[in-house]
C-alpha cells in the first residue's frame, strides 16, 4: 500500500535552522502553506514558526486553527466574501494589484482590526529582476501577472498601503536575494524609506535550510533592510521548512518487457501523487528495499527511513545491471517516473522509496483515474510510524460531487 512517510526529526531540524536564523537576523519566518499543510507536520513546525502565510481564505482559516502566530495572506485577487472572512483573522493582507486596492481599500481601511492596527495592508511588488531557471516558477517573467511593477508605483494612490511584499525566488540562494533586493532598493529606496512603510514581506523560495546556503549573507541582508527602512522583514519559506524530511514509499504491481523497454508499473501516480516532477520537472532519488548486502551499492539512505530496513540507491539508466522504466497505473502515456538502473532485477511486491516527497507534493495530490491515494503516515523522533491519514473510495467519490 503506497504510503507518504513524514519525518518529526526531520522537521525538527530544519525547523531550529530557519528559528536560528530569524532570531539572528530579526526578521519574522512564516510557514508556507501552499508548500506544506499536513496538519501532523504542522503541530510539529508551529512552536518554531512566527505564523504562517496564505494563499486565500482556506489556507488563512487553516493557519489559524494549526499554526496561530501571524497570519499573513497574498492572493492575486479576492472576492468581496473572503476578503471579509479574512479581515477578521488576517494580521497582514498584500494585494496584487493597484486597482484591487483601490476597490477594496474603503471597506478595508474601515475593519475594527484595521483601525486599531491589528491588521496591516500591503502591495505586492515586481522588481523585474528574474535569477531563477525555471519559468513557470519565475513571478518576474515577461507578462507576469504577480505583482505591480515598481516602475508602475510613480504617482500611484498608495494610501493605506503599509507594506511591500516580494516573492521573486524558487529554490535560490542568498546571493540570488542579495541580486533581487538590490533592483528593488534601486527603484523604490524613496518608497521603501517613507514613514507609512512598516513592513518589507520578502516572500519564499529561499534554500535557508541547505548545507550551502550561506546564511550568514542572509542574516547580515535583513540586518541591514530593517536598520536603514525601520521596517518588519517577514521571510516565506516553505520547501526550507520540510526539505528532506518525506518519502512516498510505492510498491511494484508489475514487470514486463515492451518495444525494447523494461517496465515496472508501481501503485502511485507521478501526475496525481507527486506532480512537481513533472512540472519543475526534476528527478528524485530512488531506493528499493533490499536484504541482500549484495545488493546495497551506497551508504546513503533516503532521507526518511524505517528502522531494520535497507536501500539499495538507484543509478541512471545504463548504470547498473537492470534498468527499468518506473511508470504509474495511470492510463496518462506520460504518467512516467523515468528510467532508472538497479543491481538486481524487480520483482511484484518489490518496495521504491522515492525521496524528498513532503513539499510541494502532499499539497498538490489528487484522485485522477481513481488511482488509490497515499496514506500519510508520521515517523515520531522515537521511528515509530502513525497512520495520520487513510484514503479509501469515498474521498474519491465525494471530491467529484
Amino acid at each position: 500500500m503506497a504510503k507518504y512517510l513524514i519525518s518529526e526529526k526531520a522537521l525538527e531540524y530544519n525547523a531550529r535552522i530557519l528559528r536560528e536564523t530569524g532570531k539572528a537576523s530579526g526578521a519574522r519566518v512564516l510557514i508556507a502553506l501552499k508548500a506544506f499543510a499536513t496538519t501532523a507536520g504542522l503541530h510539529c513546525l508551529r512552536k518554531y514558526a512566527d505564523g504562517a502565510c496564505a494563499s486565500g481564505l482556506y489556507e488563512a482559516k487553516l493557519a489559524v486553527e494549526h499554526v496561530g502566530g501571524h497570519i499573513a495572506v497574498y492572493a492575486p485577487a479576492y472576492t468581496q466574501n473572503e476578503l471579509d472572512e479574512l479581515l477578521k483573522i488576517a494580521h497582514h493582507i498584500d494585494f496584487n494589484s493597484l486597482p484591487q486596492w483601490e476597490r477594496f481599500r474603503e471597506c478595508c481601511l474601515k475593519h475594527p482590526r484595521a483601525v486599531s492596527g491589528e491588521l496591516e495592508f500591503g502591495l505586492r511588488v515586481n522588481p523585474g529582476c528574474s535569477t531563477g531557471h525555471t519559468p513557470l516558477y519565475d513571478p518576474c517573467a515577461p507578462g507576469s501577472r504577480l505583482g505591480v511593477p515598481l516602475t508602475d508605483l510613480s504617482g500611484a494612490n498608495l494610501a493605506g498601503i503599509s507594506g511591500l511584499h516580494m516573492h521573486t525566488l524558487c529554490e535560490q540562494y542568498s546571493s540570488d536575494l542579495t541580486t533581487t533586493v538590490q533592483a528593488l532598493e534601486e527603484q523604490a529606496a524613496e518608497l521603501l524609506s517613507s514613514p507609512h512603510i512598516h513592513y518589507l514581506n520578502l516572500g519564499g523560495g529561499h534554500w535557508i535550510t541547505k548545507p550551502d546556503y550561506n546564511r550568514e549573507e542572509l542574516v547580515t541582508l535583513i540586518r541591514r533592510l530593517r536598520e536603514r527602512y525601520a521596517v518588519d522583514v517577514f521571510l516565506e519559506p516553505g520547501e526550507a521548512w520540510c526539505i528532506h524530511s518525506g518519502v512516498l514509499r510505492a510498491q511494484v504491481l508489475d514487470v514486463f518487457e515492451s518495444m525494447g523497454y523494461r517496465h515496472a508499473i508501481l501503485d502511485v501516480s507521478v501526475s496525481a501523487h507527486m506532480p512537481d516532477v513533472l512540472e519543475m520537472p526534476y528527478r528524485p532519488d530512488v531506493y528499493c528495499v533490499t536484504n541482500d548486502e549484495d545488493n546495497i551499492r551506497t551508504k546513503k539512505q533516503p532521507s526518511v527511513h524505517v528502522t531494520g530496513e535497507r536501500y539499495s540507491l538507484a543509478g541512471k539508466a545504463g548504470e547498473l545491471a537492470f534498468t527499468y522504466r518506473l511508470a504509474a497505473p495511470t492510463c496518462l502515456a506520460g504518467d512516467v517516473l523515468g528510467d532508472y538502473s538497479f543491481p538486481r532485477t524487480l520483482s511484484v511486491g518489490d518496495t521504491i522509496v522515492l525521496d524528498d516527497m513532503a513539499h510541494y507534493t502532499i499539497v498538490k495530490s489528487t484522485h485522477f483515474n481513481g488511482v488509490v491515494h497515499p496514506d500519510i503516515y508520521v515517523q515520531a523522533t522515537d521511528g515509530t510510524l502513525k497512520c495520520v491519514r487513510r484514503f479509501g473510495y469515498n474521498d474519491f467519490v465525494n471530491r467529484l460531487g
